[in-house]
């Protein structure tokens, strides 16, 4: 292992590889199958099992659990108690083990608190996942979830794509975080808010279908 820091309740079993840099606060129990990478933060009470890969510079909060078979490439942000599954049908008489469903978390990803990803899916890079949303579908290409708007980088509204219908033009404008100087300012992610709807869109630079005026609200 390489130096970072852990708290001393944290319980990291043998075998673990955690990069540089990485933070693992309290009462963090991390499987000795795990690879960790550099700069990555482990908030209170998180679980990391043994089939398991976090990339550089992840940000997992408080009471998340993260399970075999998921793997979360660099820059992905896990809100507060957010959930991962990795079995389709469980019933406690039944095991399951040999059956693990894999998710998997593009770059750049926000898993918004209390949100629920359902195994078999993927994440798409720089996609929002909203506060208590339920992702059941993967999100390139095709969702269960509603798509109501675009973002930087950073978290706010830039320019849009080559295509821009009328709800988009209306967006334009609509601030919802920060801004990186000098970071490309085409779109680069999606914002999920219900799974009501199924669209397309297509990342990085290009304006997927919006379905509403606004960018951030609650569930519908």
């Amino acid at each position: 292992m390489t130096e970072f820091y852990r708290h001393e309740t944290a319980v990291i079993d043998e075998g673990a590889t955690i990069g540089g840099g990485s933070r693992i606060w309290h009462f963090v129990h991390v499987s000795g199958g795990a690879t960790i990478g550099e700069d990555v933060v482990l908030g209170q009470n998180v679980f990391v099992g043994n089939r398991v890969s976090i990339g550089n510079g992840c940000r997992i909060q408080n009471n998340v659990s993260i399970y075999d078979n998921v793997t979360l490439e660099d820059d992905v942000f896990c809100g507060p108690s957010m959930v991962f599954t990795n079995v389709v049908s469980p019933r406690a008489f039944v095991s399951r083990k040999d059956e693990y469903a894999d998710t998997i978390v593009k770059r750049g990803a926000s898993l918004g608190a209390n949100c629920t990803v359902v195994c078999r899916v993927t994440i798409g890079e720089y996609a929002f996942v909203a506060a208590g949303a339920v992702v059941t579908m993967t999100v390139v290409g095709e969702s269960s979830a509603r798509q109501i708007g675009g973002l930087i980088h950073a978290g706010a509204s830039g320019r849009w794509g080559k295509t821009q219908p009328p709800a988009a033009r209306k967006l334009r404008q609509t601030r919802i975080g920060g801004h990186v100087p000098g970071r490309d300012q085409g779109l680069c992610g999606i914002v999920v808010l219900d799974v009501r709807g199924i669209t397309s869109q297509e990342l990085d630079g290009e304006l997927f279908s919006i379905e509403s005026h606004k960018l951030v609200g609650q569930p519908r």
